[in-house]
């Protein structure tokens, strides 16, 4: 008899994809899925998509949904769990997203410590407006809107989210993970069962931050943008967990908060 030892996540849905060749939406989409049906949680969860590349996750997430203007899904993730603090309730935003137009909605949920969980895909440039330079856009780093590369002397220094929302006084839990490859998506999923864990006890915000590729707006080849995130992107946006509720805050790795248990055991 046969056993199936491979099976798609209740929490997801079957059907094709919009995502471009080598975005790695539909991999965080899938971590995200498998950690609500691993908690239990699937029957009252509510995820949030705002304006950007992933507009569209309702499409497949099989999980009650709402959509939120540009940049204001911390806010409406506020008012849901406000009303009805029995729900599961996710937010799942690009860089453009929350790091732009939403930065003070962030930083306010945050601040306020909302027991909502934040799922961030940082592909350091606006994906589906047609890779225009974002708060996150590296420096030197070509853009639709700077062609010769982001000039730190007119438009700063990109932001660092995770770091900027793990210096504030409210407990939260804020990680940050990549997906580029399969050892690191393992641990994206670690710290994502993590966050939604301790909105699951109503114990802080949370915030998971993702380094993901973007092949047809940083014009390389899938392939070749894995090796780009990890050569240009990792080394300044470092991976790990920035801060925890209970105090136990960690400085960043190159792998995550597993490997750092690892070798304190």
């Amino acid at each position: 008899m046969s056993e199936a030892v491979f099976k798609n996540p209740e929490s997801l849905l079957e059907v094709q994809t919009h995502y471009c060749p080598g975005c790695t939406h539909g991999v965080i989409h899938r971590m995200v899925a498998e950690v609500v049906d691993e908690l239990g949680v699937k029957e009252r969860t509510i995820g949030i998509a705002p304006v950007g590349c992933a507009v569209l996750a309702y499409n497949y997430f099989n999980l009650d949904f709402h959509e939120a203007s540009h940049g204001r899904a911390p806010a409406v993730a506020t008012g849901i769990k406000r009303a009805r603090p029995d729900l599961m309730v996710f937010a799942y935003q690009g860089d453009g997203d929350l790091a732009s137009i939403g930065a003070a909605e962030i930083v306010h949920c945050a601040n306020r410590g909302e027991k909502v969980t934040v799922v961030f895909v940082n592909n350091a440039i606006y994906g589906m407006t047609g890779g225009q330079m974002a708060p996150t856009t590296l420096p030197g780093q070509v853009a639709t809107t700077c062609p010769t590369g982001r000039d730190t002397d007119l438009a700063g220094f990109p932001i660092r989210i995770a770091e900027m929302l793990s210096t504030l006084k409210t407990p939260a839990f804020i990680a940050r993970a990549s997906v580029h490859k399969p050892m690191h998506a393992v641990h994206a999923k670690q710290m994502l069962r993590e966050a939604f864990t301790y909105q699951k006890e109503d114990r802080c915000f949370s915030l998971v931050e993702i380094l993901s590729t973007c092949p047809t707006n940083w014009g390389i080849p899938p392939a070749e943008s894995t090796e780009w995130l990890e050569k240009n992107m990792i080394p300044y946006y470092p991976l790990g967990v920035f801060k925890r509720p209970d105090g136990e805050d960690r400085a960043p790795g190159p792998i995550g908060p597993a490997r750092r248990r690892q070798h304190a055991e």
